[in-house]
Parts: C-alpha cells; structure tokens; sequence
C-alpha cells in the first residue's frame, strides 16, 4: 500500500466534509511532508500523537472566509508501481506558481521552488495547489 497517496486521501477527504482535523500513521517521511504543507499553508498544526507502534500525526486542516479548504487539488506523480524522476532543468512551477512539488531529493525532502533554486533533480512525489 502506498503511505504517502493514503496520508494525501485522508487530508483531502476530511477537508472534503470539513473536518477540523485529519489522523495519520506516523512515520518521519510524512512528517517532512507535514512540515513542507504547514510552510507552504496548505495545513495548520501537526502533532504526534501516541506511543511505540501506536503513534499518529494529527493534522489541522486550513479553510478561507467562504468555508473552502486551502487544498484545491492533488496529484501523485511518482507511484509505486513508476518512480518519476525530473533533473533540475525539468521542473517547471506547478499551476503558474500557485501550487507546488515536493520532490525528494539527496539532500532531504524539499518543494520543486528550493530544488530548482539549488539546482538539484529527485523523485516527484506529487503536486498540490
């Protein structure tokens, strides 16, 4: 089962019926992912939660003035079954700017802005806007 498209299902599908926040399996390559959202503002607040095997992260979900998530859309490029992988040169911004890649790269988990900044490639994990 693919972890990271079942955390990104779960964020969408609880801001889909406003829900104040959304509970995650823990592992520390979501919580990069966590992180990256929380800077980007696409999510609030994460914490672990629980202990040894048990542990969660509990997300808090973001919404506008009308009562819309902050997450538009998602897609997850990089799969389990096909790994895509993009040089420097080949990440374009995501919805004109709007939107972002996390890309993982030899130097941490990173947005495609930080890679193309620095000038290195990675694996595509998926797009949000």
């Amino acid at each position: 089962m693919d972890q990271i498209s079942d955390m990104l299902i779960r964020i969408k599908n609880a801001q889909a019926v406003k829900k104040e926040s959304a509970d995650i399996s823990h592992s520390k390559l979501k919580m990069e992912i966590a992180k990256i959202m929380q800077i980007n503002g696409f999510i609030g607040n994460f914490s672990k939660k629980g202990k040894k095997n048990k542990k969660i992260i509990n997300v808090s979900l973001l919404y506008n003035k009308e009562g819309q998530g902050r997450i538009h859309g998602l897609r997850r490029v990089s799969k389990l079954s096909r790994r895509i992988y993009r040089p420097a040169t080949a990440l374009r911004p995501i919805r004109q700017g709007a939107g972002l890649a996390v890309i993982s790269t030899s130097k941490g988990l990173m947005t495609d802005k930080e890679a193309r900044r620095k000038k290195i490639g990675g694996e595509v994990f998926f797009e949000i806007w």
